[in-house]
């Protein structure tokens, strides 16, 4: 079955690069940050975080360490962030433990701000606000086996799997789109990387994403990953004719011709059932690695918008090349 699921706007692209998790209100129990008067200068220092209490530390897990070192790989490629780990505690659901952490930066020109999450009795996952995540010293190792096992869409760059960058789209998403400027970005700056394309389609809400997605993948198997790129490019470029089903007929078709395939042995092949299980198979990966929003990059199995700062993708890739210590270009 594929599931509905929704795009990830631009504007909280940001937000979920600050950390596989969204910023928390303060609670009852955590000290507020400091508000400062609007005529006030802005501040020149790092926030002074409040001293941890022992009394704050009453779960036996996670320890203190293992949410550090997790904060470390989620926050580390951003060298101008600091934190503090503010508690850890028991909560009434037994093994659940609540985790506060106190975040600011070094100069002091963003306002501290709280952030907290739920550890999970598996000590591999945490509850953060609508969203389960994963957790550890290493939270991204199993997406990464898992992405390396079945992600068998098209790509560009290294054959190998060292460094791979998964990206999940939809051909009817805009900000997929908007995105592809990114990736071709990226296939100049990382040519040591394999980069992926799965095909994720957004049927809830994109009527023609399934049946784009079958052209790509029956392109795919007929011409490989070369003739691919050109097609997608191409249904990109055109994607408005893609809002009703006698204009994507002509805007895949015109696709296809681009890609110098003969657009009625792809649309035949689109449409047998092999074809459909073959989408299935790629929602089905999608769901599995808990891919909800495209477009989604997957950086060696971290979660990253596709649609990011371009700069801001470059620092996390090779950040987790060197987490993985693997060679990035």
């Amino acid at each position: 079955m594929i599931r509905p699921s929704i795009h990830i706007a631009s504007a909280l692209a940001l937000v979920a690069l600050s950390l596989p998790l969204l910023q928390a209100s303060a609670q009852q129990d955590v000290p507020a940050a400091p508000a400062a008067a609007p005529s006030s200068p802005a501040p020149t220092a790092a926030p002074t975080f409040p001293k941890p209490d022992p009394a704050n530390f009453t779960a036996a897990s996670p320890t203190r360490a293992v949410v550090n070192a997790f904060v470390q790989t989620s926050w580390g490629y951003d060298d101008s962030r600091i934190w503090e780990v503010w508690a850890i505690k028991t909560t009434p659901a037994e093994g659940v433990s609540r985790v506060t952490v106190l975040v600011g930066d070094k100069s002091g020109k963003q306002k501290p701000a709280v952030v907290e999450f739920y550890v999970l009795p598996d000590g591999k996952h945490i509850i953060a606000q609508n969203d389960i995540l994963p957790f550890g010293e290493h939270p991204y190792a199993e997406y990464r086996a898992l992405a390396q096992k079945r992600a068998d869409g098209p790509y560009r760059g290294s054959a190998m799997k060292d460094l791979e960058i998964v990206e999940f789209a939809d051909f009817q998403c805009p900000h997929c789109k908007d995105a592809q400027a990114n990736m071709d970005k990226l296939a100049v700056d990382f040519p040591k990387a394999r980069i992926v394309f799965q095909t994720f389609p957004l049927v809830s809400i994109h009527p023609q994403a399934a049946r784009s997605a079958a052209y790509g993948v029956c392109v795919t198997k007929q011409g490989g990953s070369d003739a691919f790129f050109t097609f997608a490019a191409a249904v990109f470029d055109g994607q408005e004719g893609l809002a009703t089903e006698d204009g994507a007929t002509l805007t895949l078709n015109s696709a296809v011709t681009k890609a110098g395939m003969d657009p009625a042995k792809i649309a035949e092949c689109a449409a047998t059932p092999a074809t459909v299980a073959a989408v299935d198979s790629l929602v089905k990966l999608a769901m599995d690695l808990n891919i909800n929003a495209t477009p989604t990059l997957l950086i060696n199995g971290r979660q990253v918008p596709a649609n990011a700062p371009y700069d801001t993708l470059k620092q996390i890739i090779l950040y987790q090349a060197k987490l993985d210590s693997v060679a990035a270009k």
